[in-house]
């Protein structure tokens, strides 16, 4: 068994675990985060049962799905969003997890191909209030989920929420609650989500436990991240 085909064994066993004492009944899909990591690294995990990926960086990634176009991957796209970068995002990705703007959305809706399906989307929340993280702030979420609601090429899924760094379990689990809780107030208003991309490899566990139904795992996964390859 390759190391990477190990580790994404040991990953699952550990979402599946968190699951069964999480008071929320949902399922649990993991977003190898392979940014920085090169097409080899993706095809092994992909050989070991791994078909979603997630990345941060557009050129990076375009060159990765060049390489890759005999493997039936779903990419995602998680990192923060320029305007300029908005149509090839719209066209080469199934997801975008960093929805932060109304502006955004409406780029990402105008610039996606008619003949793909809507592109699934959520909005980052900033729950920490960190200036230097993108994501709305919580209070002005059910404006701004309307608003991306009413366009036709983009599919309202939930939410992603990248909280403040911390080895404290507590402290995780208080930031996840109030991504909960912002999850569960939108729900209460009727929009029909059911999505909550939330945790990383430091903290996933905790994550699920709260109801993730993505986790964006990087390190865990790969290993030590090499330098980055191209923006």
């Amino acid at each position: 068994m390759t190391t990477i085909s190990s580790r994404l064994q040991d990953i699952l066993a550990t979402i599946q675990s968190a699951q069964a004492s999480s008071p929320f009944a949902q399922t649990v899909q993991l977003v190898a985060v392979s940014k920085a990591q090169p097409a080899s690294a993706i095809r092994e995990a992909y050989a070991a049962g791994q078909a979603v990926f997630g990345e941060n960086y557009l050129q990076e990634a375009l060159d990765k799905q060049s390489q890759l176009t005999d493997l039936n991957i779903e990419w995602h796209f998680i990192g923060p969003i320029q305007s300029n970068k908005t149509q090839p995002i719209s066209q080469h990705f199934a997801w975008v997890h960093s929805v932060d703007r109304l502006k955004i959305a409406q780029r990402l809706n105008d610039a996606r191909p008619a003949d793909l399906p809507p592109l699934q989307v959520c909005i980052q929340v900033n729950v920490s209030n960190e200036e230097s993280k993108s994501g709305v702030a919580p209070e002005d979420l059910p404006a701004l989920a309307e608003e991306i609601q009413k366009l036709p090429k983009l599919k309202l899924r939930g939410l992603m929420a990248i909280p403040a760094p911390t080895e404290d379990t507590n402290r995780q689990l208080a930031q996840f609650k109030l991504v909960r809780e912002c999850y569960d107030a939108l729900l209460a208003k009727g929009f029909a989500l059911d999505t909550l991309s939330i945790g990383m490899s430091e903290d996933f566990p905790v994550a699920v436990a709260q109801g993730a139904t993505f986790v964006r795992i990087g390190s865990a996964l790969f290993g030590a991240r090499p330098n980055r390859m191209q923006t």
